[in-house]
């Protein structure tokens, strides 16, 4: 009787002792696929990472060489247009009395005569306003593009056009390098500035694609940018005062909303 309940003991014991083997070894396997869940759980989250940072690269790469095309986009039509000239104020109701080409030489006589003097004839290869545009509150005339033949003479008249003013039965007259729209868009915040640095004799200059320069004191100074400008100006109040930068700033941003 005694050995069968040694045996009956031992025989429990085997099955407890076999039991808790299986338990740990069930918890082994729990705690391994716990471990390798969440071994995939961080690879994922990793690899989630690892593309956004790869989808920011593309996107700013993307960004940087549409940027880069646009500007060599804007340097092939500027060089396009490198025997053009921008004649701007030019009223239109001349237009009715002569045409185009005529004006222009009228135009050259009256303001830089010694470049008719040097080539006798200044020749275009074409002349016309640019199209209208539907505003019935425009007044001003639409510009003229003349495209001369002589990259030379275009140089001349423009650079005799940057020391003073061009008028034509007094009317003033701006000249400018014909550019790409984008690039106009760029140089229209400097108009304003470039007009009244003009006025007060500071020899201003628009250089390619956008920056202004002016000379002041004895020194060349250059911008690249409106907020460079305005800075330099708020630290001259006798500057900041002739150029009435806030005012000018109220006025644009009001035109912006």
């Amino acid at each position: 009787m005694k050995d069968e309940v040694k045996r009956m003991k031992d025989d429990l014991q085997r099955k407890s002792d076999q039991k808790e083997k299986d338990d740990q070894k069930a918890r082994d396997e729990i705690q391994s696929l716990r471990t390798r869940i969440q071994q995939l759980e961080l690879s994922d989250l990793t690899r989630q990472h690892n593309t956004i940072k790869q989808n920011q690269k593309n996107e700013k790469k993307i960004e940087e060489n549409v940027k880069h095309l646009i500007h060599k986009t804007d340097d092939l039509e500027n060089h396009s247009r490198r025997d053009n000239l921008r004649i701007i104020g030019q009223p239109e109701d001349h237009d009715k009395r002569k045409s185009l080409d005529i004006i222009l030489q009228e135009i050259i006589q009256e303001n830089c005569p010694d470049i008719l003097e040097q080539e006798e004839k200044v020749e275009f290869e074409r002349i016309h306003r640019l199209p209208p545009v539907f505003n019935p509150q425009l007044t001003t005339p639409r510009n003229v593009i003349a495209k001369f033949k002589n990259y030379q003479t275009k140089e001349k008249i423009l650079q005799a056009a940057k020391k003073k003013p061009f008028r034509y039965h007094g009317n003033k007259l701006r000249i400018t390098q014909d550019l790409a729209a984008s690039t106009l868009k760029d140089l229209k915040p400097w108009n304003r500035r470039f007009w009244k640095a003009r006025e007060l004799g500071l020899q201003p200059r628009i250089n390619y694609p956008a920056k202004l320069t002016i000379f002041l004191q004895g020194k060349v100074w250059s911008f690249n940018k409106i907020e460079e400008f305005q800075e330099f100006a708020k630290k001259r109040p006798d500057l900041n005062r002739k150029f009435d930068v806030q005012a000018q700033n109220s006025r644009e941003s009001s035109k912006g909303n």
